[in-house]
């Protein structure tokens, strides 16, 4: 398959300089031409040229303003962008070297070295390029890598507890469907940056209750209402599970995955008012997707059977989750709930307990 022509975008305010760069370079790549900074800017948005040359002297927007402003802008993070000047003092050198230009070309034009230099810098676009993506690979296949890991630590609470299986795909669904519904919003944004990240809350999600491969059987299968030791004994799941997640992710502790997943993990049972465990850590000192996978996690609860208790109908889990509002949870995830909640009885439907 042969490979498209390279685009050249020419910015010049005078057209003989135009033609003749046209003369030298049109047999082998595709020439767009700008006559001033303005229309460079929309162009250069427009045609996404490999290569610019930019002529320095040009009235009322300089090329050092025309680059100054496609920088601003993020026009021209990876293309290599050439000076055509007839002025070449250090000093003009300089200030467009300063300004991120990877070259200067001198009129009047030499057309060997013209052509010269644009098919080096073409090439080493093209290396960097293959680097690029090169790396994008390797990151993606390490992320793969490493959410399988982290699903099958999940595995690990399903496989000793059986209720727990259903209950951590229907809170992972949830916790996602909340940070989608709060990834605009001004107290989130910061955490919530990015689709990707909304897959780091989700993926998370299954490992809050990792630590209950620490829990004794004759507490975390008991068919009853535990006791006040036994509860003490169960609080100690968060701790045990953020200790487990950090000894078999030691070598990725810094990943925004892993600290999304620890933090989910420590913090889930904390309270917005500070009466929650581990730490009696409050308000928002909790870190985001724990105070996500709080309420998540109360609500799937509410609507669980149990051994020890019947199902509460969709509606009163609904009211206690309003209800935690300032004390247990966070009042903008609970508002966030609110906007969700009527069509969380269908989604429900695909995630019983005991379905496949």
């Amino acid at each position: 398959m042969e490979r498209a022509r390279a685009k050249i975008l020419v910015i010049d305010d005078t057209k003989t300089n135009i033609e003749v760069l046209e003369g030298i370079l049109s047999n082998d790549y595709d020439i767009f031409v700008a006559l001033n900074g303005k229309k460079a800017l929309v162009l250069t948005e427009k045609v996404k040229p490999d290569l610019i040359l930019l002529d320095v002297m040009m009235p009322e927007m300089d090329g050092y303003e025309t680059l100054r402003q496609m920088h601003a802008l993020n026009l021209v993070n990876n293309t290599p962008v050439l000076f055509l000047t007839a002025k070449a003092d250090a000093k003009s050198e300089q200030m467009g070297l300063d300004l991120g230009a990877v070259d200067y070309i001198t009129k009047p034009f030499n057309p060997d070295l013209v052509r010269l230099r644009i098919k080096n810098q073409l090439e080493f676009k093209q290396q960097r390029d293959h680097l690029h993506e090169l790396v994008e690979e390797k990151t993606k296949d390490l992320r793969k890598t490493l959410k399988v890991m982290l699903t099958s630590l999940g595995a690990l609470a399903e496989y000793r507890d059986p209720e727990t299986g259903a209950h951590i795909k229907r809170t992972q669904v949830l916790v996602q469907m909340l940070a989608e519904k709060l990834q605009n919003h001004p107290k989130f944004s910061h955490a919530i940056t990015s689709k990707e990240y909304i897959d780091f809350y989700a993926t998370a999600a299954p490992l809050h209750d990792i630590g209950k491969v620490g829990i004794p059987d004759d507490i975390l299968r008991k068919p009853a209402k535990l006791t006040d030791e036994e509860r003490l004994v169960m609080s100690t799941h968060a701790q045990m599970g953020y200790d487990v997640l950090l000894n078999a992710t030691r070598e990725l502790s810094n990943h925004p995955l892993v600290k999304i997943c620890a933090d989910i993990i420590l913090n889930h049972h904390e309270r917005w008012d500070g009466e929650g465990y581990p730490n009696k850590i409050k308000g928002e000192d909790i870190p985001v997707g724990a105070r996500l996978m709080s309420v998540a996690d109360v609500y799937d609860a509410l609507v669980s059977r149990r051994p020890y208790k019947e199902p509460y109908p969709h509606e009163v889990a609904v009211a206690e989750i309003k209800a935690g509002r300032g004390t247990q949870f966070d009042p903008d995830v609970v508002d966030a709930f609110m906007e969700i909640a009527d069509i969380l009885p269908g989604i429900y439907e695909q995630f019983k307990d005991g379905a496949q």
